[in-house]
């Protein structure tokens, strides 16, 4: 089983693959000037690398390979039932990139997508434009890392720069633009070399080390991710703490309780924007097709309840994580700066 062992594959993005369209196009320029070793192969359009049949998806994210490519025809998706709004109207997705660099073992990534490559989209200015035309009707709150760790890739990219300043432009004018940036990544070298713009928050995710540790492969650690997000608040960005999906894990209790006692000591809690709890939920089809790639896999096999075509934990073990969550957070935050899932779920049903 040598053959399995991290030694013996190609190192990430060793391959680039660009679409003939894209070829030429600035962005495509940037990003291949960062890997001036990769073998470049031009093809016809990403679908036919990134859909071909038969490829092993967990294989593939040990030796990532690069798509450059264009995003075509609809550029914004509503947002989906099992993500929270935060009480915003009109809240929608974009994608720019497809899936991440981190290897997280709950991620429905990994059901959704056939490929563990991942595709960048450059033509940013037609997902630009046609968020412009639906902000002549309509605010809009618009989540843009639902896909991808989009701040992971920043250095690499310069993607999360391009959205600031589109955002920036938009409410210069007057339009009604938030944007969330959900993230795991820890690289504080950001804040220091970009300024808080209105309309722009940062997500941050956070779960006990315990998870970290078992589940969330290649992410930075929770005392790393703190340390970010508290050097994000004194800089003055708009921080979003997330507590979401919550993973169940034997003395789950502890280990949740554990890691508020770390944020409660290193962040202002104060100067958050909010904070939101959720515990893991996915579609149906992504967690049959998660649990075929991931036969190992404690998060995937756990055998979680049907609701509708939402896989999620019973609902006492749901009501119990979350409320334990909810009421600690409660000892620092007042009741409208926590977002909880549940809830959020049970309102959309009209319950």
């Amino acid at each position: 089983m040598r053959n399995l062992e991290n030694d013996y594959y190609n190192p990430f993005f060793s391959h680039i693959y660009v679409e003939k369209a894209v070829c030429g196009h600035p962005r495509t320029e940037r990003i291949l000037k960062r890997f001036p070793d990769a073998r470049v192969i031009v093809i016809d359009h990403y679908k036919d690398v990134f859909c071909r049949r038969g490829q092993d998806f967990i294989l593939q994210q040990r030796s990532q390979k690069l798509i450059l490519a264009a995003n075509r025809g609809t550029l914004l998706y509503k947002g989906a039932a099992v993500c929270q709004s935060f009480g915003n109207e009109n809240f929608y997705y974009s994608s720019c990139m497809m899936n991440c660099v981190y290897d997280c073992e709950y991620c429905y990534l990994k059901g959704m997508y056939p490929s563990g490559n991942m595709v960048l989209f450059v033509n940013l200015e037609d997902i630009f434009d046609e968020i412009r035309q639906a902000l002549k009707k309509r605010s809009l709150y618009l989540c843009l890392s639902y896909d991808t760790d989009m701040m992971a890739m920043e250095r690499i990219t310069g993607y999360v720069g391009e959205w600031i300043r589109f955002v920036q432009e938009q409410v210069c004018q007057g339009k009604k633009l938030k944007v969330e940036i959900r993230t795991k990544s820890a690289d504080g070298r950001f804040w220091r070399q970009k300024d808080p713009v209105p309309g722009v928050i940062y997500g941050i995710t956070l779960s006990p080390q315990a998870v970290i540790d078992t589940y969330e492969h290649k992410t930075p650690s929770l005392r790393q991710r703190l340390a970010s997000a508290g050097e994000a608040l004194a800089r003055g960005f708009s921080v979003r703490l997330c507590f979401d999906p919550m993973i169940c894990l034997a003395d789950w209790q502890r280990h949740y309780g554990e890691m508020l006692r770390q944020v409660f000591a290193e962040i202002d809690m104060q100067k958050l924007a909010d904070v939101s709890v959720g515990t893991f939920r996915i579609s149906q089809d992504y967690l049959k097709e998660m649990r075929r790639r991931e036969p190992y896999s404690a998060v995937a096999q756990y055998p979680y309840e049907n609701d509708g075509g939402v896989y999620h934990y019973y609902a006492e073990l749901t009501e119990k994580m979350e409320r334990f969550l909810v009421s600690g957070l409660r000892e620092k935050l007042p009741e409208e700066k926590i977002f909880r899932w549940g809830n959020e779920a049970q309102d959309e049903k009209g319950m």
